[in-house]
C-alpha cells in the first residue's frame, strides 16, 4: 500500500469514527484514474446490529449510512482529501451491504490522481 492511500484510508477512517462512534475495522483504496474506490469492512456498531436483525432494521441502517455520509461529504469535504490527491472532490457515491458489514465508497475527483 502507497503512503498516499495509507493517508487516504485514515482520513476516511477518521470522518466514519466521527460521524458513527466507529470506524472500519479493514479498509483498501484503490486510484483509478480520477477515482478513489474505497472498500470498508467491520463499520456497524453493535447498536447497529441488533437495529438490523430485522428486514425493517436492515433497511433503516442502510439508509441512515448511505445518506449521512454522503451529506457529511457534501457539506464538507475532510480536511487535507483533496491536498492529498491534488484535485477537487467533486462526488461520491457510498452503499453499504449491512448483511455483510462492507461498505464502498466511490470519490469522484476533478483530476486524475497521481501516484
Amino acid at each position: 500500500m502507497s503512503k498516499k492511500e495509507a493517508a487516504f484510508n485514515d482520513i476516511v477512517r477518521k470522518v466514519r469514527k466521527q460521524l458513527f462512534g466507529k470506524g472500519p475495522e479493514r479498509i483498501k483504496t484503490y486510484f483509478v484514474d480520477n477515482l478513489a474506490i474505497t472498500i470498508l469492512h467491520g463499520n456497524l456498531t453493535p447498536t447497529e446490529k441488533f437495529i438490523a436483525r430485522t428486514p425493517e432494521g436492515r433497511e433503516m441502517v442502510h439508509a441512515a449510512r448511505t445518506k449521512m455520509i454522503q451529506d457529511v461529504y457534501a457539506q464538507h469535504v475532510p480536511d487535507g482529501m483533496e491536498e492529498l490527491v491534488g484535485s477537487k472532490l467533486l462526488y461520491l457515491f457510498s452503499d453499504i451491504k449491512v448483511e455483510e458489514d462492507m461498505a464502498v465508497s466511490v470519490f469522484v475527483f476533478e483530476k486524475p490522481i497521481e501516484l
